[in-house]
């Protein structure tokens, strides 16, 4: 019997207020049958965010467990708060052959590729830095000294794209998700993936 494919791992990452969040609501319309990835984090919810839809709401204690214990496929310390992204839930999507996308800082996402180099890693980008600090001024939950400290971040963050497959800017929504899904049928028509299903059936023709 032929082995089922092996899903692919997408990491979706860039600086807060780059609209991740925003991206991934819309990409769930254009493509269902990706499986999203929920993060644990000890901050604070946000008003409408729900536990085990939006995060895995966890305290500092509850967190360090999970580390402690090798239950994070990744976690990082982000503006006084961690995030990190449980491990069992990603291997076992993968191991059914489903693609799997994570929406995690940019921290995180260096710390999956040095666990999963074969993951697709996608950096999206503000059209413009005026733009990016007006979308983190928006949300109306930030305060002066917050909002110039994750400015500053993303700078920094923006020097880590090196380290990423693909860039997308985010001017616009639809186009943003437009061109994942290019990205994920283009990596699902690499040679190594479709070499890998030869060697299947050479070894189901033995």
């Amino acid at each position: 019997m032929t082995s089922k494919e092996r899903g692919i791992l997408i990491v979706l990452s860039g600086p807060s207020g780059v609209g991740k969040g925003t991206v991934c609501k819309a990409l769930r319309g254009y493509a269902p049958e990706l499986v999203y990835s929920v993060s644990a984090t000890t901050r604070t919810p946000r008003p409408g965010e729900i536990e085990g839809v939006n995060y895995f709401f966890k305290t500092r204690e509850q967190f360090k467990r999970l580390v402690d214990t090798d239950q994070m496929l990744e976690y990082a310390e982000y503006v006084g708060n961690r995030y990190g992204t449980p491990r069992q839930f990603v291997e076992e999507t993968l191991n059914e052959g489903k693609d799997i996308i994570l929406e995690i800082e940019v921290q995180g996402a260096l710390m999956v590729k040095q666990r999963f180099p074969e993951g697709v890693f996608i950096f999206l980008l503000p059209p413009s830095l005026d733009e990016l600090e007006s979308r983190i001024v928006g949300r109306g939950t930030e305060t002066e000294e917050s909002i110039q400290s994750r400015m500053s971040v993303a700078m920094d963050e923006f020097r880590l794209m090196d380290y990423y497959d693909y860039a997308i800017v985010n001017d616009q929504v639809e186009k943003a998700c437009s061109r994942i899904q290019s990205i994920i049928v283009a990596e699902h028509c690499r040679k190594d993936k479709v070499m890998n299903k030869i060697k299947q059936w050479m070894v189901e023709v033995k």
